[in-house]
């Protein structure tokens, strides 16, 4: 089994990352992606809403894609949720499986600072997804030596959407539709997500 790990707030879940995470699967021949909600993500200082809300918008974000699986490996521990302890629980999990950790090329600029990065490169290929705009070689700068060969590129086209975003045009009661899964903007509507930002 190969499987794609997609760690994030989702919050809320776009299309920008259904895409990514469908061409990280047909590029690396992934049998299946798993989405992995952060509980408290280890280098950003994010007010995220409830977990059980960005688990369920995934949930509609993905049905009927067969492939795509929501995991709550991150939210049903109290810690913070470092990639490497993750990847390491997936692994004893499924120790036949081998592992891809799905991330945005940009964010191999960063590896360094995370904790343990090889062994993150030990226990899966890092997928950098690139949007095109620069040259693979060029996210490889300052990483070990060791990594260099676990980083695997999958390109895809741009799209300029960000949760960020998405949560401001809810709050200031605009338009997302196009932006999130149908399904996702109703659960949004009905559960009043983003419109009082940042207590939520």
């Amino acid at each position: 089994m190969r499987i794609g790990i997609y760690g994030g707030a989702f919050d809320p879940v776009h299309y920008g990352h259904l895409l990514l995470a469908e061409m990280c699967r047909e590029q690396c021949q992934l049998d299946e992606v798993w989405f992995v909600p952060t509980r408290r993500p280890p280098h950003k200082d994010l007010d995220l809403t409830e977990g059980r809300h960005r688990v369920e918008m995934l949930k509609f974000a993905v049905a009927g894609h067969r492939q795509f699986q929501v995991k709550t490996l991150e939210l049903d521990r109290e810690e913070t949720s470092w990639t490497v302890d993750t990847l390491a629980v997936v692994k004893s999990q499924q120790p036949e499986s081998t592992l891809f950790f799905l991330m945005g090329a940009d964010s191999l600029r960063d590896l360094p600072t995370w904790r343990q990065p090889e062994r993150i490169a030990q226990l899966a290929t890092l997928v950098a997804v690139n949007r095109g705009t620069q040259k693979s070689e060029e996210f490889l700068k300052g990483l070990a030596p060791s990594i260099v060969p676990r980083v695997r590129f999958v390109t895809m086209p741009g799209v300029a959407l960000s949760a960020t975003e998405i949560r401001e045009r809810i709050r200031h009661r605009q338009s997302v539709r196009f932006m999130v899964p149908r399904a996702v903007e109703e659960y949004i509507a009905q559960h009043g997500l983003y419109r009082d930002e940042p207590s939520r």
